[in-house]
């Protein structure tokens, strides 16, 4: 019998976001599949991150076309991104805490795309005069993924209910994102 590699990957997934500490013979239980046979796919942990890393900036491509970033006002495409991302919230808040996914040279180019065209969202709100000009693009593209990352572990640890995802998300981060008027000057 085939073994179904998405399958696999995706077992993977789904029991790394709850218990990113899993073993391999964890994994292996999770896909229905022998430790041996999970080897046989993924060489090891590092290769098992690695090809999650894959299917995480896969699916994150993925909500960014759907996403229409450069679409409409600025806002509305970060509520539409943080939407159509929700899906693979939990996978990205996995590989968020794989440190060695964003060291050295090996650092996946996939990232970079999905960077650049969420910076280019904030910077276009930028210049458009809805986002704070104070808070750089890429600053607040890696307060996106650190609050998709803590909205899974608020759902993960039931302090969250997973309706309240998407509200709770956009509105901390365009509640500091948003340019507002300056308060008029008091003359003395």
């Amino acid at each position: 019998m085939a073994v179904d590699r998405d399958h696999v990957l995706r077992s993977a997934a789904a029991l790394l976001t709850r218990k990113s500490t899993a073993t391999m013979d964890e994994v292996a239980k999770a896909a229905g599949i022998s430790r041996a046979t999970l080897h046989r796919l993924f060489a090891g942990r590092d290769a098992l991150v690695r090809a999650l890393e894959a299917l995480g900036i896969e699916e994150c491509e993925k909500a960014l076309e759907a996403a229409r970033p450069e679409e409409g006002p600025e806002s509305e495409a970060v509520r539409r991104l943080v939407r159509e991302v929700e899906s693979a919230a939990g996978l990205l808040a996995f590989l968020y805490t794989e440190n060695q996914l964003f060291e050295g040279a090996e650092q996946n180019d996939g990232w970079a795309r999905i960077d650049a065209r969420i910076a280019a969202l904030f910077q276009r709100g930028q210049q458009n005069g809805e986002f704070r000009i104070d808070l750089t693009p890429a600053w607040l593209t890696e307060a996106l993924f650190g609050l998709l990352a803590s909205a899974v572990w608020m759902l993960q640890s039931g302090k969250g209910a997973p309706k309240d995802f998407h509200h709770m998300t956009v509105e901390l981060l365009l509640g500091g994102a948003l340019r507002h008027p300056a308060p008029p000057r008091e003359e003395s």
